[in-house]
C-alpha cells in the first residue's frame, strides 16, 4: 500500500450512520446456487496493457508435468527454459528474466503452490509515501481526515462480503498479498470472471515487471480464524470457493511507466483488472460466489457522496492479514500533482495488504465499486484510491471484450 493525505471528514451523525449500514448490508450475499464447499479530475485515456497467461490445464510440480504449449512457447520466446520454470525457475528475478511488457505476462498454474501455510506467511507489499509527497497546495486537496478505526467484517464472509477476497502473488521479496473484488462483466452477465485490484498488486511499475503465481481467493478465511487456528482448519474454511489463478491481467500504461514501490508516483493510475479461472469445474467466479459488483466510472464528486467504504485484508502490524476489515468515511480529495487526476481519500487505519481492496458506495439500493486502495501514510491514518474515469473504463472494457468469454 502506498500513502498520501486526505480531507477532514465527519464520521458521526445519523445520515452517515445510515449510509454505512446500507453499504454493509448491500454487500451481503443474498442468494447463490453454490455455497462454499466442505470534483472530477481529468483522467488520461490510456490503452491499458493486457497480459495473457495459460489457457490450458493445471500444471504440476512433478518431473513429468507439462506446461501448456502456448505458455511453453511464450517462455521460450524470452529465452526461458519451460522445464526449469516449472521446477522453480519462476523464483529467478534477474532483470533479463523479469517479464515486463504488456505481451509478456505468463502465469501458469502451479498445482499445490499456494498451500494454507504459504498463504499465512505471505507479506504485505509495503507501499507508503511521505507527507511531503502530498503537499496541501497541490491541486484539489482537502484537509487530512481523522483516522477511522478499521472494523472486522462479520463472519462468515461468504454471507456478508462475498465479492471481497485476497490476492496472493510472488515477487523478488517473497510471497505477497493484496485484496480484490469480484466485479461484473458487461459482456457476460451473471458469469463474470473479472477481479478488480490495484496495479501494484500485479506489476512492479517503472522499475520492474509482472509478478508471478497470481491467484485470487474469494472470502478467504471465511470464519475469521486466527493464524494459529487456520493451521488446522479444513480447506473449505481457508478457501471456501477455491483458488482462481489469473490467466489475463491488465493495468494502466501510466502505472507501468511511472509506478514505484514508494512515494506517490503512478498512484492516480494504480488500478488493474484480472481475468481468472477456477482450478476445477466450469462455473464462472460470479456464479460460484453468487455476487459481483458494478464498477462506477462516472467519477462522482466528493460533495455528492455521503460515505465510501474500503474493504480488505490488512497484513502489516497491528494486523496479520488473516481477517477481513472495513472502513467507512466521507471521502475527500487528494492531489499529488496538478497534472494528474485527483484521488479519493478517507480516514482508515488499515495497513498494507488491504491494497487493491475495493471502495464502495451506495447508489439507490445498489453497491458500486468506485475505487481501490492504493496508498496511505506510514502512520496508517488514512487511505487514498484512484478516481476511476475513462482510462480505467478502457482497461475494464478491453478485458471484458477480449477475454471475458474465455
Amino acid at each position: 500500500m502506498r500513502s498520501t493525505r486526505a480531507p477532514f471528514a465527519r464520521r458521526h451523525g445519523q445520515r452517515l450512520a445510515l449510509a454505512a449500514t446500507g453499504l454493509a448490508a448491500a454487500l451481503a450475499l443474498t442468494a447463490t446456487a453454490c455455497g462454499p464447499s466442505n470534483d472530477k479530475a481529468s483522467d488520461k485515456a490510456d490503452a491499458g496493457t493486457a497480459q495473457g497467461a495459460d489457457k490450458g490445464s493445471d500444471t504440476e510440480t512433478g518431473s513429468d508435468a507439462k506446461l501448456p504449449g502456448d505458455i511453453a512457447d511464450k517462455l521460450k520466446d524470452h529465452g526461458i527454459d519451460p522445464d526449469k520454470w516449472k521446477d522453480g525457475a519462476w523464483k529467478n528475478w534477474d532483470k533479463d528474466d523479469w517479464l515486463r511488457e504488456s505481451k509478456d505476462f505468463v502465469n501458469p498454474v502451479i498445482e499445490g503452490l499456494w498451500k494454507p501455510e504459504r498463504m499465512a506467511k505471505a507479506k504485505d507489499p509495503n507501499k507508503t509515501i511521505a507527507a511531503k509527497d502530498a503537499a496541501a497546495d497541490q491541486g484539489a486537496t482537502d484537509p487530512e481526515p481523522r483516522p477511522v478505526q478499521a472494523k472486522r467484517e462479520k463472519t462468515p464472509y461468504h454471507k456478508n462480503a462475498a465479492p471481497v477476497g485476497k490476492i496472493f502473488f510472488d515477487s523478488p521479496e517473497g510471497s505477497m498479498v493484496c485484496s480484490g473484488t469480484v466485479v461484473k462483466d458487461p459482456r457476460n452477465p451473471g458469469k463474470s470472471n473479472l477481479v478488480w485490484t490495484a496495479g501494484h498488486c500485479v506489476h512492479a511499475g517503472s522499475a520492474g515487471g509482472w509478478y508471478r503465481n497470481i491467484t485470487f481467493v474469494p472470502a478467504y478465511n471465511d470464519l475469521g480464524k486466527s493464524e494459529a487456528e487456520l493451521s488446522n482448519a479444513a480447506p473449505q474454511e481457508v478457501s471456501p470457493y477455491g483458488q482462481y489463478w489469473a490467466d489475463w491481467v491488465s493495468t494502466s500504461a501510466e502505472w507501468i511507466d511511472q509506478g514505484a514501490s514508494s512515494g506517490g508516483a503512478g498512484a492516480p493510475y494504480d488500478y488493474a483488472v484480472m481475468h481468472v479461472k477456477p482450478k476445477q469445474g466450469a462455473k464462472s467466479l460470479e456464479e460460484t460466489v453468487g455476487n459481483a459488483l458494478t464498477v462506477d466510472f462516472s467519477v462522482p464528486s466528493v460533495q455528492t457522496v455521503s460515505s465510501m467504504g474500503a474493504w480488505g485484508y490488512p497484513a502489516a502490524p497491528p494486523y496479520d492479514g488473516q481477517i477481513m476489515h472495513k472502513c467507512i468515511d466521507k471521502p475527500g480529495r487528494l492531489s499529488l500533482t496538478p497534472a494528474q487526476p485527483t484521488m479519493y481519500r478517507i480516514g482508515c487505519t488499515m495497513t498494507g495488504g488491504s491494497s487493491g481492496g475495493g471502495w464502495f458506495r451506495m447508489v439507490g439500493d445498489k453497491t458500486q465499486l468506485v475505487s481501490n486502495t492504493s496508498i496511505g501514510p506510514a502512520e496508517n491514518t488514512w487511505l487514498a484510491g484512484p478516481q476511476l474515469g475513462k482510462g480505467a473504463e478502457q482497461v475494464y472494457d478491453m478485458m471484458s471484450k477480449k477475454y471475458g468469454s474465455q
